[in-house]
């Protein structure tokens, strides 16, 4: 470390600085490496080295042909990766470009300036990919350095200082940056939030999560992502465990070992399988904040009041209501929602629907798992069955299902092994053989086996339960709550919810419990430390989205009424943001004033004396001494000066000879008065 510093404290200063920028330049460009293609990463990874090279060995800088094949190399990959030069992807790639090759015709102070420009930029743009608290974080970190670089760059060598210090250069930075920080808080709480403006932003898609489509053994991954999906705070107490289930797609058509959900567009069968609803009992009143998801379904806790074809607008977002009561986006969810919904716990759903309708919800592939459907028709033969009416033998029939996982090995595990390998029929292998798996092995094999009794089901997927303690007064539902059910028609009822999952493994969803992947290396050590550290950093991300990323216009609205506007609206913060403006202007001017004005007790004494004999008529050189102003009084104007001189002597000799009384202030007046006169 030592030998580093020596070598850095060594360097001339254009080699330092430019080893600075460079490092400032890869702090700025480091967020986007993610969303850039790999060539361009590497690309500007050699162009910086190149010019840290150069620096190092104090060579000169590249000729400009070199740097025009690298701007034709560059912009040819961007159009071969993007198809265009336009766009957000495409013009960010050109723009870290841009201020790599910039680096390298650094040859006046200008340039210098186009670089940190260039940077204030990117740091800028970093938010349209994710306004996360790190995010911020970070761009706050970049935006000092690169105030830092812009302090170092006009702060000139002397021959009594020496080479400028980066930590000074830092420290101005740091203080300037401190100074706007309130003007920046003051016009983020009243800038008008107009759209798009407020909607460009988004989030990354989650890498895992909830899809349209299920393959049998694939939820997994879903289990694997430990973070949160959504938070929810209830007016009241929050629902019994039971009825801790979030709607999500719905799935109807099944292949042998897919599920996926029915093609829902115009004119594809929408008409067909609509589910009528009717909601009885007090409403659960609820406030959701939904992280980005991957699918465009808006899951939300059963069952929310609205019939299909209903719809539900959120920003720029409008959710219509499916055929199964799900709500359906034009897009996947991108961006971060907040919501105030309800859901009413007792439902049901589908009563009117006729044999065609449910022709879709008994449709079973051909040829597939034979064993099961063997099975299946075996138990539907039962004489307990028979003689039944349609309604309470589809109830017998899934109480039986139950009853019989229940009564065998079978064992509910995040590992089952993969299933379709030795064999493609995946239920089969699943209720007869193996009898291993987890929700989905359990939902899936009991919507095949009721179809095969001639009993409509389908299968439904989600979210259910939640986290056991509060985090920051909002209950926590994770990706790993990530879950899959089952329904089944029954005439004069509609549909019911079974999960076979509870049957097999109660905690699962009487208390909640999720799907957990193995903890990590501190997790294994110090269980309860994870959790804590965890906790703390989900409760703070919370607060930052809470406070800063959900900070909408009814809030600025909110704000204006406790500022005393009764009817707050475009116009009231308009005069808010007026009236900041003029409070800025203002207390800068003073701070002008105030700053221009001496601040030590010699120099307010010097501006006073130049006040009272200026009234006079009388104009003294700023810069000499109250024996030199004498001197000149009486050269210019002779003995009517005389008081006057004599005082600016006194003054002289209180100033420097030892125990030398300072004058009374009032001879000097005296004696302006009588120049005056």
């Amino acid at each position: 470390m030592t030998a580093v510093l020596a070598w850095w404290g060594r360097l001339p200063r254009d080699a330092r600085d430019s080893f600075f920028l460079l490092g400032v330049i890869t702090a700025v460009i480091a967020p986007h490496a993610d969303h850039l293609p790999w060539w361009s990463t590497a690309l500007t990874a050699v162009v910086l080295g190149w010019r840290g090279a150069l620096a190092g060995r104090q060579r000169p800088l590249p000729g400009r042909w070199w740097l025009l094949v690298i701007v034709v190399l560059y912009t040819g990959l961007t159009w071969l990766s993007f198809r265009t030069l336009i766009g957000r992807e495409a013009g960010i790639t050109l723009l870290v470009m841009l201020m790599a090759l910039k680096t390298l015709e650094l040859r006046a102070r200008r340039d210098a300036f186009v670089v940190f420009f260039l940077g204030f930029f990117l740091v800028l743009a970093q938010f349209l990919y994710s306004q996360s608290l790190p995010t911020a974080v970070w761009s706050l970190l970049s935006l000092w350095a690169l105030l830092a670089a812009v302090v170092l760059a006009q702060m000139p060598s002397t021959e009594i200082q020496g080479v400028p210090s980066i930590a000074i250069a830092a420290r101005h930075a740091a203080s300037t940056t401190a100074l706007g920080l309130p003007v920046m808080v003051l016009l983020f709480v009243l800038f008008p939030r107009i759209a798009p403006l407020w909607g460009v932003p988004t989030e990354a898609i989650g890498k895992t999560g909830l899809s349209n489509q299920l393959e049998f053994g694939a939820m997994n991954e879903i289990a694997n992502d430990d973070s949160i999906a959504m938070r929810l705070k209830f007016d009241g107490p929050p629902p019994p465990p039971d009825q801790r289930y979030f709607r999500g797609p719905v799935l109807t058509r099944f292949d042998g070992k897919t599920w996926r959900a029915a093609d829902t567009r115009p004119g594809q069968n929408w008409l067909r399988g609509r589910d009528d609803l009717a909601t009885a009992g007090p409403a659960l009143r609820y406030e959701m904040t939904l992280e980005p998801l991957r699918i465009p379904v808006l899951p939300l806790l059963e069952m929310s009041p609205g019939g299909v074809g209903s719809e539900l607008a959120l920003t720029d977002l409008t959710f219509v209501r499916g055929p199964e009561l799900q709500w359906l986006s034009p897009r996947p969810i991108t961006e971060r929602l907040r919501l105030n919904v309800s859901a009413y716990p007792a439902w049901h759903a589908g009563e009117r629907r006729n044999r065609l309708q449910l022709a879709a919800d008994l449709d079973l592939p051909a040829g597939a798992n034979p064993r099961a459907l063997a099975w299946a028709a075996e138990l539907a033969a039962q004489p307990r069955f028979a003689g039944l009416a349609p309604g309470p033998r589809a109830e017998q029939l899934a109480a039986a299902l139950l009853a019989h996982v229940r009564s065998q090995d079978f064992i509910y595990t995040l590992t089952p092994g993969r299933y379709g390998e030795a064999s493609p029929h995946v239920i089969d292998e699943f209720w007869l053989d193996r009898r291993l798996g987890f929700c989905e092995h359990f939902a899936s094999a009991f919507v095949v086996l009721m179809r095969a009794m001639d009993v409509p089901a389908r299968i439904v997927t989600g979210f259910q339960g939640w986290d056991a303690e509060l985090q920051d007064g909002y209950y926590v539902v994770r990706n790993a709550n990530a879950h899959a059910w089952a329904e089944y028609w029954v005439a004069g009822k509609g549909w019911l919810r079974s999960d076979p999952t509870a049957a097999v493994s109660p905690n699962r969803v009487i208390q909640g419990m999720a799907l957990r992947p193995q903890p990590g290396v501190l997790g294994q050590l110090n269980p309860t430390l994870w959790r804590a550290m965890r906790g703390g950093w989900e409760t703070l991300n919370n607060r930052w989205q809470q406070l800063v990323l959900n900070y909408s216009r009814q809030n600025q609205f909110d704000l204006l009424k406790k500022l005393g506007f009764e009817n707050p609206d475009w116009t009231a913060l308009g005069q808010a943001v007026a009236g900041v403006i003029l409070l800025l202007a203002g207390a800068g001017a003073a701070w002008i004033r105030w700053s221009s004005r001496p601040h030590d007790a010699w120099s307010r004494q010097r501006a006073r004396i130049a006040v009272l004999l200026g009234r006079a008529g009388v104009a003294l050189p700023a810069h000499e001494s109250p024996a030199a102003w004498a001197r000149a009084l009486r050269r210019q104007l002779g003995p009517p000066t005389e008081p006057a001189a004599q005082w600016l002597e006194k003054l002289e000799r209180s100033r420097y000879a030892p125990d030398a009384p300072e004058p009374a202030w009032g001879e000097l007046r005296a004696a302006a008065r009588m120049l005056r006169a």
